[in-house]
């Protein structure tokens, strides 16, 4: 009777293996060997097609002296660093706002949906929109601006070095600000009201609350944000692409290389040029990047416990 039992429970295992296995082979073919095979051809010099002829770190040399590479993933951190900024700045304003007044205001998940709304639209949508908007001779911004005196000619948002990268990343905070300020104010909710009624007891102010306990209580909410930030802003393709690339490849991070990101570079190498191993090496040269400032966030933000 016991042999039965432990016979039944073993097929019962069994059977849930098969369930799984699906998934696990699926994961397999389209996420592990991906990775490994760019690995591999990032020590090769390949075209896409025919043998892949190792060559070394030769691909990685010439990232590292490629001054294009750099001053790709300098606008990419240009944007990134913008879109931070913005996109964390208006969190903590509507987490602060919403927190203080959490009990007396009604409709508290409607405001949620309503800033959470752009990260849903897909980037081609917010693309479209927005070169609508900003369209240098009939945008419908710069016709405002216009008609309130602000300026006297129109500007050309896209079309200049000195706005185009701003303008990326003023979208970016736009489009990401309601997903950071969801899970601040979940954060903010989650911390136990005694520490808030011991505060309020001490007669501490609404700003040394949020300094003294809310902002180190929601240190791993931070860096969860921070790191999940950085490895989306420095991987950064659809948005500018879309925005200034209409004219095909060719044209994409216009005006003057402006908005040419890392990945776009890749993009060129990988799929215009064909340089199948420097594009491999470009991304995993990127990946390391990703990795030492992700470390470093960890490092500064995420501390020791207290």
């Amino acid at each position: 009777m016991k042999n039965r039992a432990s016979m039944k429970k073993k097929n019962r295992e069994n059977a849930a293996y098969l369930f799984v296995l699906p998934f696990v082979i699926v994961f397999l073919i389209f996420s592990v060997y991906p990775v490994f095979r760019t690995l591999y051809l990032s020590f090769t010099e390949y075209k896409g097609y025919g043998e892949p002829v190792f060559n070394g770190l030769a691909n990685y040399t010439r990232v590292l002296k490629d001054k294009f590479f750099w001053r790709s993933l300098r606008n990419t951190v240009k944007m990134w660093s913008l879109n931070i900024v913005l996109q964390l700045g208006m969190a903590f304003l509507l987490t602060i706002i919403f927190s203080d007044i959490k009990y007396k205001l009604r409709g508290l998940a409607i405001f949620r949906a309503v800033y959470y709304l752009p990260n849903l639209i897909a980037a081609t949508s917010v693309a479209f929109l927005f070169k609508t908007l900003l369209d240098w001779k009939y945008g419908t911004f710069n016709q405002i601006l216009l008609a309130t005196g602000i300026v006297d000619q129109q500007i050309n948002w896209l079309g200049q070095r000195s706005t185009a990268w701003a303008v990326i990343g003023v979208i970016q905070a736009w489009m990401w600000f309601g997903n950071s300020f969801i899970i601040l104010m979940a954060g903010v909710q989650g911390i136990p009201s005694d520490y808030f009624e011991a505060a309020a007891i001490d007669g501490a102010g609404r700003w040394k609350v949020f300094g003294s306990i809310t902002l180190p209580l929601l240190r791993p909410i931070l860096l969860y944000v921070a790191v999940t930030s950085l490895i989306g802003g420095l991987q950064l393709f659809d948005l500018p692409f879309l925005m200034n690339g209409a004219g095909g490849p060719s044209t994409a991070g216009e005006p003057g290389g402006t908005l040419q990101t890392v990945v776009m570079y890749l993009y060129k190498f990988g799929f215009e040029t064909h340089q199948v191993g420097f594009a491999s090496a470009i991304a995993y040269t990127l990946f390391f990047i990703i990795l030492f400032v992700s470390i470093m966030e960890f490092k500064f933000i995420g501390g020791k416990e207290d």
